[in-house]
């Protein structure tokens, strides 16, 4: 995230606020004038949903437009919402049917019919931005409208992650009539159906209010919100907080931010509030390089790696250790690499994997590091896992880094042995996890395939529409990534609600979803 770019483009443990609808009913204005104001170190890349993949723009999507389906409170499967009902229609999960409620409007008062569904999906396919969403749905043949108020997803392959996908940001439907169908706004303008309307957005920051025509589930328990933007400065957005000048702080403090806070408490006003997330740290190795390539050399990082002991040091708690690929929360999560390699450090079998593979001598390698795009404590975190790799006395490491733009071309060139990667799922849902890392063009760049994995593993998942019936298949999976090592799960992020002390609301909003909701907020 991510989301995203479902691939992670994120600072590490930014502090994460998920905020969803507790009610039920069509939408209501609850709120008491109270206007909120909310502070993120990231910044919104854009306001056009065939654009916007970054976890900023999404935050924008997720309250000006509806989807199809929506997550709801505590729950990671879809549900309806501007759709009446979704189904798939076959066996094989490639032909996805919605009928539409009736009398939905758009925050213009244009009405919201089948053709705005398929014109947003057609359009966001048609442009194909670099930076938006439209790589999410290459299983996506062809959109149908047999009336206003129906509409069918044709897909060339099976996909039963479909309706997780179309409830994300990716889904936002736009009023047909307001966006030229072969390229961007560029007025930053934003017109759907969601809670709230964009009254304005500039480099400072973007001011919603209440939409009087939205007919939803969520019940809106303020009267607007100004999200400011402090373009990566940590320590100003944590300033604002304490100073009162903004009342909740999403997105972007560091660890040692989140520990100051919380140790400081009620003393400045502000409550630490914490959750579960998705958001997961992966070692990336690189199957080609001579050293890394090398089955022993990636099983003895497994066998050395202390999870435990990083998490604590480096992220101070606000990051657990992870055992697999898919994280805890969400369906077919197991601990594959625990069971495989254990929770403690073992140099003897480290050792032994490394005599098997015929290494003599200590390893020399560097690893790679790209504070720019995952946060400052990323150099930190691959100082320390070279520390314990070079105290085994089995390895002899040291940490480079480089920006982002040049981190992703040597990936792609085959130069790093092994590298960070973070991930943001766009969707809560194991496919998520697994199908971008495998086969060829995987988001890794690691030349890492495995036929059993693309051959049977992941088309069978793809098939499952009934997702808790994929957990045998996904365990499959996980132990062959963990027997193979081609990437080694590092840990997976907590949440964190950064608030004000009169902010109410938050207890409903921490949950494993990307998604923000601005209208359960509201002050006391």
């Amino acid at each position: 995230m991510k989301m995203r770019s479902g691939w992670t483009v994120l600072p590490v443990l930014t502090g994460i606020v998920a905020l969803f609808s507790t009610g039920c009913g069509s939408g209501t204005w609850l709120g008491q004038g109270t206007h909120l104001v909310v502070g993120m170190s990231d910044d919104v890349l854009a306001t056009d949903p065939a654009s916007g993949y970054d976890p900023g723009s999404w935050l924008l999507f997720d309250n000006v437009f509806q989807s199809l389906l929506s997550f709801p409170d505590g729950g990671t499967e879809p549900e309806p919402d501007v759709a009446k009902s979704c189904s798939f229609t076959d066996e094989k999960s490639r032909v996805y049917r919605c009928t539409i409620k009736e009398g939905l409007t758009f925050s213009n008062g244009d009405p919201l019919t089948a053709e705005d569904v398929k014109y947003s999906f057609d359009r966001m396919l048609r442009i194909n931005d670099a930076a938006g969403p439209a790589v999410m749905f290459q299983t996506l043949d062809k959109v149908e409208t047999p009336d206003d108020l129906t509409v069918v997803f044709r897909l060339k392959a099976p996909d039963a992650s479909f309706p997780s996908k179309i409830a994300s940001g990716a889904g936002s439907i736009i009023d047909g009539r307001a966006y030229k169908f072969n390229e961007l706004r560029k007025d930053d303008l934003a017109i759907g159906s969601g809670p709230y309307k964009l009254d304005s957005f500039n480099e400072k920051e973007a001011v919603f209010s209440v939409n009087d025509q939205y007919k939803g589930m969520a019940k809106v328990r303020n009267s607007g919100v100004t999200l400011r933007f402090f373009h990566g400065d940590r320590s100003a957005l944590k300033q604002a907080l304490v100073d009162g000048q903004v009342d909740v702080a999403y997105r972007g403090l560091s660890a040692d931010d989140i520990d100051d806070l919380g140790r400081q408490g009620r003393r400045t006003g502000v409550d630490v509030v914490e959750g579960t997330s998705a958001e997961v740290q992966h070692l990336v190795f690189n199957m080609d390089d001579p050293v890394t390539g090398k089955l022993g050399v990636r099983q003895a990082f497994a066998y050395l790696l202390d999870r435990a002991a990083l998490t604590k040091k480096v992220y101070k708690g606000t990051a657990v250790p992870l055992y697999s690929i898919i994280p805890a929360g969400i369906v077919a999560h197991d601990t594959a690499f625990f069971d495989r390699y254990g929770d403690s450090p073992s140099r003897s079998r480290a050792a032994a994997s490394l005599r098997a593979a015929g290494v003599t001598g200590k390893v020399k390698l560097t690893l790679w590091s790209t504070p720019s795009r995952y946060g400052p404590a990323t150099d930190q975190e691959l100082k320390e896992i070279s520390a314990q790799l070079n105290a085994s006395g089995l390895f002899d490491t040291d940490v480079k880094s480089v920006g982002f733009d040049q981190y992703e071309k040597d990936i792609a060139a085959g130069k790093y042995g092994v590298y960070v990667k973070g991930w943001v799922p766009d969707y809560p849902d194991p496919d998520n996890f697994t199908s971008p890392f495998f086969g060829k063009g995987n988001v890794l760049g690691n030349r890492y395939t495995n036929a059993t994995i693309t051959g049977k593993l992941i088309p069978r998942t793809a098939a499952e529409s009934n997702r808790s019936s994929t957990a045998a298949s996904f365990d499959e999976l996980q132990h062959i990534v963990a027997d193979q090592v081609p990437v080694l799960p590092v840990w997976q992020g907590k949440q964190y609600a950064v608030i004000r002390d009169n902010v109410v609301g938050y207890e409903y909003c921490l949950d494993s979803s990307t998604v923000f909701r601005f209208w359960e907020l509201s002050k006391n």
